[in-house]
């Protein structure tokens, strides 16, 4: 593992809505190189950048066109070098959105696969042996070419699903991961890699990387395949990181992958914690977080150090955090995100509370997800700094509410959650027992009770964190006793007779 993951902090951006800097409306390559100085005073050194590369846009740069190529919307492929360049100068790393599971079908690959004649695209996708036959269980679009066959699509029906094999195989057409067509793939997905990281790049997230191989109901074989990939990298590129799109670290992590992302989806609860009817991190009190815990220890426990499991503010297709949790809340919600092990991630504009957007008409597939994509709000002149473009060129419309926050009122104010977040990041790195490798102990996290309580550690630094958002105060047994304050936000913690007394919707990191 590269050794810069130690002490990672990730800013995602959607580079669509960051910054806009030729006044077309849409964000591009220019755009975020000049706004690096800010993802650096907030604390961050990486980045996340959603898909930059030639697309037809169906479904936001998800639905590729060309894997070589930038969107040009955004910049040339020199202007993305440049940013690496200009990113790696601050110390920031940059991991771009590989998408290995589909493609557009107005990639070549797919217009050559659609064609009657054989040829080497011909089993790039996965096809029925006949137009009548619907591949089992999933989504596919026939009738569109010469050839005879259903196609199997991934997510949106113009998105083809590209062929890594089956795992278990019951129709003649599904192909063994080691045969010719699947092995192509996998080797022009490793070409693309390449491509990328001799162009500077430091990087992957890895877009549905659980989803390769087909009727893997364990994984094994997408394990395997991503194995192939890991021992490829460690050769020939050896400070290459991965991040997947799973959602099971069990699995990412055996890999080959050295970071999992807990996710919207799957088995980690994390909804529990931020986005649900009653979140844990609500003042009103009524969440629970024991269920996330229960499966966060059973991951890490099974994982056993192979690499992190991160816990994302937020990305590009879930609900913004703010939309569930409003002042305090955020502040405490975002002091459980710097404190817990793993690589932190920023989702761009969460770290000021930008708000999901409701009622917006769908844009480049967002459907739902559209209010989570609204352009970032830098001050409070037109557009709000994001664009100077015509309201009505904007990417998507902005928050109109007059009481949207953004960055530079937000750094005016000691007490805003910007200074917050500054704040947190500045501790966390102040402190190893705080960062991504250290280790954790939940030492109370009773079913439907508050507070929320575990032990950070790292050599001879044992810091207690607790977490309490609810509006009342508790006192609590959890066999520690305060002996110092690190940090607090609202009033701090005390030891009493009968264990911690804990303020009101408070949050507080303590030397035992």
């Amino acid at each position: 593992m590269a050794k810069w993951l130690d002490d990672a902090i990730f800013y995602e951006i959607y580079p669509q809505s960051f910054q806009d800097s030729n006044g077309d409306g849409i964000g591009d390559f220019q755009g975020i190189i000049e706004r690096l100085d800010y993802i650096v005073g907030l604390g961050c050194n990486g980045i996340w950048l959603n898909p930059c590369f030639q697309s037809p846009f169906g479904d936001a740069g998800y639905d590729v066109e060309d894997y070589y190529l930038a969107a040009p919307r955004y910049g040339t492929n020199e202007d993305l070098r440049r940013l690496f360049k200009e990113a790696h100068k601050r110390g920031i790393h940059v991991l771009l959105d590989l998408v290995p599971g589909h493609t557009s079908t107005k990639h070549r690959w797919f217009q050559e696969s659609m064609k009657a004649e054989k040829n080497p695209y011909t089993d790039r996708y996965i096809w029925t042996d006949d137009i009548w036959e619907s591949p089992e269980g999933m989504g596919c679009i026939r009738g569109i070419s010469d050839r005879s066959g259903s196609c199997v699509v991934n997510f949106f029906s113009h998105q083809p699903a590209l062929n890594y094999g089956y795992y278990e195989r019951n129709r003649p057409w599904q192909q063994s991961p080691e045969e010719e067509g699947p092995r192509a793939t996998l080797e022009e997905m490793k070409n693309v890699m390449r491509f990328w990281l001799g162009m500077g790049c430091d990087g992957f997230r890895v877009d549905m990387a659980g989803s390769l191989v087909k009727n893997d109901p364990e994984g094994k074989g997408t394990i395997a395949l991503w194995q192939k990939v890991r021992a490829f990298l460690d050769q020939e590129y050896p400070e290459a990181v991965l991040i997947s799109e799973w959602g099971e670290p069990e699995k990412s992590l055996a890999g080959g992958f050295h970071m999992d992302f807990l996710l919207q989806f799957g088995p980690s609860h994390y909804n529990d914690l931020f986005r649900c009817e009653e979140p844990f991190f609500s003042k009103r009190g009524k969440g629970d977080a024991s269920a996330f815990v229960k499966r966060y220890e059973e991951s890490r426990e099974k994982t056993k150090g192979k690499g992190f499991i991160c816990i994302p503010s937020g990305n590009h297709d879930m609900d913004r955090l703010a939309r569930r949790l409003k002042g305090d809340e955020l502040k405490i919600a975002f002091a459980f995100l710097f404190s817990m092990p793993g690589a932190p991630f920023v989702y761009y504009g969460d770290e000021i509370g930008m708000r999901f957007v409701e009622g917006l008409r769908s844009v480049e597939g967002g459907y739902q997800r559209t209010g989570s994509r609204s352009p970032m709000q830098w001050d409070k002149s037109t557009n709000a700094g994001f664009s100077s473009a015509p309201k009505e060129l904007l990417y998507i419309p902005l928050d109109e509410s007059a009481e949207r926050p953004d960055v530079e009122s937000q750094m005016e104010r000691e007490d805003s959650l910007y200074q917050e977040v500054r704040r947190l990041i500045a501790l966390r790195k102040a402190h190893p027992a705080l960062q991504n490798g250290g280790g954790i102990e939940f030492v109370y996290a009773p079913q439907n009770e508050y507070p929320l309580a575990y032990v950070r550690s790292a050599g001879e630094e044992s810091l207690l964190v607790i977490l309490n958002p609810a509006e009342r105060e508790i006192v609590f047994e959890c066999g520690c006793r305060l002996k110092e304050t690190v940090y607090s936000f609202g009033k701090e913690a005390e030891n009493c007779g009968e264990g911690i007394r804990v303020s009101p919707c408070s949050a507080g990191i303590y030397r035992i």
